[in-house]
């Protein structure tokens, strides 16, 4: 399937997350992204895991767990609305899941694991979908959005804060 077009996503996602990932289709999504994102996941040194580049900005851990948190969100989300459960979901409020994922208690190592494990089995529930099952609609956080609409948002969302790392946290 082709890349989402605009009223299958809210306009926030188009330059935010859309945008950013690179490719066609899922295969595309895939074979441009999930190495490299593994690889600069791992490339993360253990002395950034507490780093953060302001007062009440967020760890590197805290932002690890929320690209965690967040692919795992879009993905069931996909996965609801690719088995034709149209039920609504709710938004979910971010800074409440990192303050309450107590990551001060892993390791940056662990956190890297299930980043990979979190990207490895998203990519095989994305590599599943049909087409028909791309072109599934539901509602999530108030606004309409579609299963194809979702995969690339998910890779986006990884993209854009891959960006922030590069640019707030490692370079500094």
């Amino acid at each position: 399937m082709a890349r989402p077009t605009e009223g299958n996503y809210h306009a926030f996602y188009q330059q935010r997350y859309i945008d950013a990932a690179l490719g066609e289709n899922i295969e595309e999504l895939i074979a441009n992204h999930s190495s490299s994102l593994i690889h600069f996941i791992n490339s993360i040194p253990e002395e950034k895991a507490n780093f953060s580049y302001a007062s009440g900005k967020w760890t590197v851990k805290q932002l690890l767990q929320h690209v965690i948190d967040t692919e795992r969100i879009f993905s069931y989300r996909a996965l609801r609305f690719s088995r034709n459960d149209f039920t609504a979901l709710p938004g979910f409020d971010e800074d409440n899941y990192v303050k309450n994922a107590n990551v001060e208690h892993r390791s940056l190592c662990s956190l890297k694991e299930e980043f990979i494990a979190t990207r490895k089995s998203t990519d095989m529930l994305l590599s599943s979908f049909t087409e028909e099952q791309l072109q599934m609609t539901g509602t999530a956080s108030g606004y309409k959005v579609s299963v194809n609409a979702l995969c690339f948002i998910i890779f986006g969302h990884n993209l854009h804060h891959q960006k922030v790392l590069e640019e707030r946290y490692l370079f500094i």
